[in-house]
C-alpha cells in the first residue's frame, strides 16, 4: 500500500524530499539552497496545478525567479553586509514593514477576488493570502533578512490545513515539517543577526 502510494505520486514524494532539503540547507545559511529550491519550485507547479491551486502555480513560478535570484545574491549581493565572502543576516526597517504588511493585505484581497471572479480556483481567498505571504517571505529570504522566518511560519501553519482539505497529504506533511523547520531557522538566524546592521 505504501509503495503504491509512493509510486502514483512519486512528484509529491520528491517535493517533499528536495523541500525538506531546500530549508534544512537555508536554516545552515547554505548557498546550495537556491538550486535545491529551484526543483522543489517546478516539481510543486505541476503538483498545484493537478488541484486548481492556481495562486500557488502563480507563487511556485515566482520561486523559479527568486531562487535564481537568492543564489546570485548570497553569493555576490549584500553590501555591508558581506564579511569575507559571506553574507550575514540582517533586518528590515519599520517602514519596510508596514509596506509588506500592506501589500499582504491588498494583494491577498485582490487575488482572492480575481480568482473567485475568473477561475475555478478552490479555497482562492486563502491560497491568495499563502500565496502573496509566500511572495514576500521569499523576497526577504532571498535577502537574507531574519523577518522571513515569522511569514514562513504563518504560511505553513494555513498550508498544512489547505493541504489537508484538498487531500494532498504528503504536502500537508511536508509544510508540518516546515513549521517545526521555521522555529529552529528563525533561532538561528536570530543568533547570526546579532550586531548586523538593519537593511542593506
Amino acid at each position: 500500500m505504501f509503495f503504491d502510494y509512493l509510486i502514483n505520486n512519486w512528484m509529491e514524494v520528491l517535493g517533499l524530499i528536495s523541500g525538506l532539503l531546500c530549508v534544512w540547507l537555508l536554516i545552515r545559511e547554505n548557498v546550495l539552497t537556491f538550486p535545491i529550491g529551484l526543483i522543489y519550485a517546478v516539481l510543486t507547479v505541476v503538483v498545484v496545478y493537478n488541484e486548481r491551486l492556481y495562486a500557488d502555480v502563480f507563487l511556485n513560478i515566482y520561486y523559479v525567479g527568486m531562487n535564481a535570484y537568492g543564489w546570485f545574491f548570497w553569493l555576490r549581493g549584500g553590501g555591508e553586509r558581506r564579511v569575507e565572502r559571506h553574507l550575514q543576516v540582517g533586518s528590515i526597517t519599520q517602514k519596510q514593514i508596514l509596506w509588506l504588511s500592506s501589500i499582504l493585505v491588498i494583494g491577498s484581497a485582490v487575488m482572492g477576488y480575481v480568482l473567485t471572479s475568473f477561475t475555478d480556483a478552490d479555497l482562492a481567498y486563502p491560497d491568495s493570502f499563502t500565496t502573496v505571504a509566500s511572495f514576500i517571505a521569499m523576497y526577504l529570504s532571498a535577502r537574507k533578512y531574519l523577518e522571513s522566518w515569522y511569514l514562513w511560519f504563518i504560511v505553513d501553519v494555513v498550508q498544512v490545513i489547505l493541504y489537508l482539505i484538498k487531500g494532498i497529504e504528503m504536502y500537508a506533511l511536508l509544510y508540518f515539517i516546515y513549521l517545526v523547520m521555521a522555529f529552529f531557522g528563525w533561532r538561528a538566524w536570530r543568533v547570526s543577526a546579532r550586531g548586523v546592521p538593519i537593511g542593506d
